[in-house]
């Protein structure tokens, strides 16, 4: 036979001890090849056997078994010795990995097997030859369930022919052996890696540990490697993740739920495929779980019942499922002090924030770790050229901005714009609705530095009832006080919460609740009587669902800490148990003639041409300010159309459809002196 190079094998990024180890089966290889081209012997038969002699042929196989094996543990072979103790190689199944690695790296390997073959024409590794040449061989090494098939370690290119099909070493396989670990091609697009922040908050902190906890504790052979994470947003379920998976040695992957195959097979394949990316990273997988239908539900259960190697479900609510869960750890609620902890590390490198303004924007805004990162790295890119706000009013805005993130789709949001003096209201009221905006105000200094949180606990936000007609100013009054506050003031659209299917419209009410907890809106729930109406009187299924609603609904509102205003037409439907739970009590009532007149004069703006407008003929119309509204901005594009300036007469006609809106008729005694 012929001679090869003795450094054929050494690959670029290899460890000498794998040239070693290569050369090593290689040796074995040639010997066969020796013993195949002695008279009276044949190359392997592909029925796994390696052919006797009495020539010497035994001596020649002990010279080259001498050479010992490295052992696959030792620091040396860290990469060959983690995928032999990884995945349970055996000796033989160790060597067969090497010599498919040979076939890449070393250029001789292909004559060496053609050789060893007896066969020019099959000149790569198969199983026969491996089965022939190399030590300790068992034909449990090929079956689909041995690690190697398993693992997908090797592939065949040609499945129909079992042992004569050649061998391929998995290309990613073949990079860890030389050094190189990346995450498979075939998972791009499906997993993105999640890097572990820099620091938790203490109460996150603890969360972290318990996911970690929880992946030992479930490291049996019944149990999954699984652990839920549910509450909070989905940022910080990744963020807990990511730090459990850093303490354990580990680095995270995230997956949505919705990529995972419903078909079984290709399921099973991504499943396989992931385990041995997170052993040879190695590294955990987060699963997104949001709301799935059934058969991605169906999918995402099958796909986690099988979990061997550490897996986080992410999720708003726990999952229901049959199948175990592991530990569930929910994503606490930062107290205040540790708010303030986090807002202030933020701003540490940011000056002129008083510790008096971080509790003002504590008291405010309830916003996630990262939430608060993001606004502090908006303060300090917008600070160098703001010219209208210091650094405690570029927080404010910054937190604002964060927290509207997850409204707009339950409601709709007002930036305000009305103030004090567009609204016309006795004083009583108006001192009541100055009250509310003092207790929303000074919540910092009340609640922390008086120490009325710790005495009350719950209850501590500010709930407010508005009750009057249409059009008599509740709204405008919400969008003022939400001016003075520096918030948006967000209108819950009653046709998205209210649901006939049972309980859809506790979970509507929960994610309004939920969202307005991050503290950026003034939350106002319009003509609350169609949905806070009287508990009713069990009579049947729907009576007892409907008292679910609102007792739930009662719970919330006693558990909210923000500013919740709540508009009513019919102040008497209230439930009385709700009544209890409102602090503030505001009656709206019909404006007044000397009133009407006041809100005539404000609702036409000084640059519009007028001519001959009196406002106090204007106010003998008994309509409340909406109507007012309307009929000034109507009686504006009369006149505009007309090319002339705003007067009487375009307003009587402007009345006249308003009062045909209300299916009214206009009096003598309204419209007396107008013409």
């Amino acid at each position: 036979m012929g001679t090869y190079p003795t450094d054929a094998a050494d690959a670029p990024g290899g460890s000498p001890t794998l040239t070693a180890e290569i050369r090593r089966v290689l040796a074995r290889v040639d010997a066969h090849a020796a013993r195949a081209a002695e008279p009276g012997t044949g190359a392997d038969t592909g029925t796994g056997t390696a052919p006797e002699s009495d020539d010497g042929s035994r001596d020649r196989d002990a010279a080259v078994d001498h050479v010992p094996a490295q052992d696959p543990a030792g620091p040396a072979t860290a990469p060959l010795g983690a995928l032999v103790t990884c995945f349970g190689l055996s000796a033989f199944e160790r060597d067969l990995v090497l010599l498919t690695a040979a076939y890449e790296l070393d250029a001789t390997t292909a004559a060496r097997c053609a050789a060893a073959s007896g066969d020019p024409e099959r000149a790569y590794p198969t199983f026969s030859l491996a089965l022939a040449a190399l030590g300790e061989p068992h034909w449990s090494a090929l079956t689909p369930v041995a690690p190697l098939r398993r693992w997908r370690i090797v592939e065949l290119d040609d499945e129909s022919r079992l042992t004569l099909s050649r061998l391929r070493l998995d290309e990613r396989i073949l990079h860890f052996l030389l050094g190189s670990p990346y995450l498979d091609a075939r998972l791009h697009g499906r997993l993105r890696r999640t890097p572990a922040p820099d620091e938790l908050p203490p109460s996150y902190d603890l969360a972290a540990n318990r996911v970690a906890t929880g992946w030992t504790n479930a490291a049996r052979p019944d149990a999954p490697m699984l652990v839920e994470v549910v509450g909070g947003d989905l940022r910080s379920r990744a963020e807990i993740a990511a730090a459990a998976a850093a303490r354990s040695g580990l680095g995270l992957y995230a997956m949505s739920a919705e990529d995972i195959p419903t078909d079984a097979a290709e399921r099973d394949r991504l499943a396989r495929l992931w385990q041995r990316e997170a052993i040879l990273l190695p590294a955990a997988l987060l699963v997104e779980a949001g709301e799935l239908d059934r058969d991605q539900h169906a999918a995402t259960e099958a796909f986690l019942a099988g979990a061997a190697v550490p897996v986080v479900v992410s999720s708003g609510d726990p999952r229901q499922s049959d199948r175990s869960h592991g530990e569930r750890v929910a994503v606490p609620r930062l107290d205040d002090e540790e708010q303030l902890g986090l807002w202030a590390g933020a701003f540490a490198d940011v000056a002129d924030i008083a510790e008096g303004q971080l509790r003002s924007l504590v008291a405010q805004f309830q916003l996630p770790p990262h939430v608060v990162r993001a606004a502090a790295a908006t303060v300090r890119r917008d600070l160098p050229g703001e010219d209208e706000l210091d650094a405690a009013g570029l927080a404010w805005r910054a937190g604002l901005n964060e927290a509207r993130m997850g409204m707009d789709e339950l409601g709709r949001r007002i930036e305000p714009e009305a103030g004090w003096d567009d609204i016309v209201l006795h004083e009583r009221q108006t001192s009541v609705l100055r009250e509310i905006v003092a207790h929303v105000r000074q919540r910092a200094i009340v609640h922390q530095e008086w120490g009325f949180a710790a005495t009350l606990r719950r209850g501590l936000g500010v709930t407010a009832l508005f009750a009057g007609g249409s059009g008599t100013g509740k709204t405008l009054a919400a969008e003022v006080m939400a001016k003075e506050l520096g918030l948006d003031l967000f209108i819950v659209d009653l046709s998205q919460v209210v649901s006939k299917y049972i309980g859809e419209t506790e979970k509507n009410l929960r994610k309004v609740f939920d969202a307005a907890e991050r503290g950026g809106a003034l939350l106002l729930f319009d003509e609350a009587d169609a949905l806070f109406g009287k508990r009713s009187e069990v009579k049947d299924s729907h009576d007892r669902y409907a008292n679910l609603e609102v007792s739930y609904l009662l719970m919330r509102m006693e558990a909210y800490r923000g500013l919740a205003i709540l508009t009513t037409n019919m102040k008497k439907a209230l439930d009385t148990a709700f009544m209890r739970r409102i602090r503030f009590v505001v009656d709206f009532p019909f404006p007044a003639e000397h009133e009407r007149a006041e809100i005539w004069r404000r609702v036409l703006p000084p640059q519009t041409p007028t001519k001959g407008i009196d406002p106090q003929l204007l106010a003998q119309l008994t309509v409340a300010g909406g109507s007012i509204r309307n009929i000034a901005l109507s009686g504006a594009f009369l006149a505009a159309e007309e090319g002339d300036r705003l007067q009487m007469r375009h307003m009587l006609a402007a009345a006249r459809t308003e009062y045909l809106k209300l299916e009214r008729s206009l009096t003598p005694g309204e419209v007396r002196g107008w013409v």
